[in-house]
């Protein structure tokens, strides 16, 4: 799991489409690590108003996949929209290096039909993952 913390808020996308919660605040409680990305001169007003643009388009809780478009995904989106900078390519690459081992290609079925979304959020996705 990865997300973004900006403007006091953590954001994440899974499932469920694109949430937030205050740092460390969904079940999953505080992160293994933190990388940090530097800072922005993006505003609050701004920020929401990009986040729920994408909530509409790009990251609609029916277009998460596990491991094509993931929580990864989002966060490598969003803090390059932040900051230029991409989250670290260890992190990206990881779906991938699962899916080459013959064990993730095994798993990959049943992967693929799991929904993802860390709980404790408050959802900003409009559509909440329905047409």
């Amino acid at each position: 799991h990865t997300s973004i913390i900006v403007h006091k808020d953590e954001f994440f996308y899974g499932s469920g489409g694109i949430s937030s919660c205050a740092p460390g605040g969904t079940l999953l409680g505080p992160p293994d690590s933190v990388v940090d990305l530097g800072n922005t001169e993006v505003t609050e007003e701004i920020f929401l108003e990009y986040l729920s643009s994408l909530g509409e388009s790009m990251f609609r809780g029916e277009s998460y996949n596990l491991f094509e478009h993931n929580c990864n995904t989002f966060s490598n989106e969003v803090a390059q929209f932040l900051t230029g900078r991409k989250i670290p390519s260890y992190i990206t690459d990881l779906p991938a290096e699962v899916l080459s081992t013959p064990f993730g290609q095994a798993l990959r079925p049943l992967l693929d039909s799991i929904q993802i979304q860390p709980p404790g959020g408050n959802n900003l996705s409009r559509h909440n993952g329905q047409s």
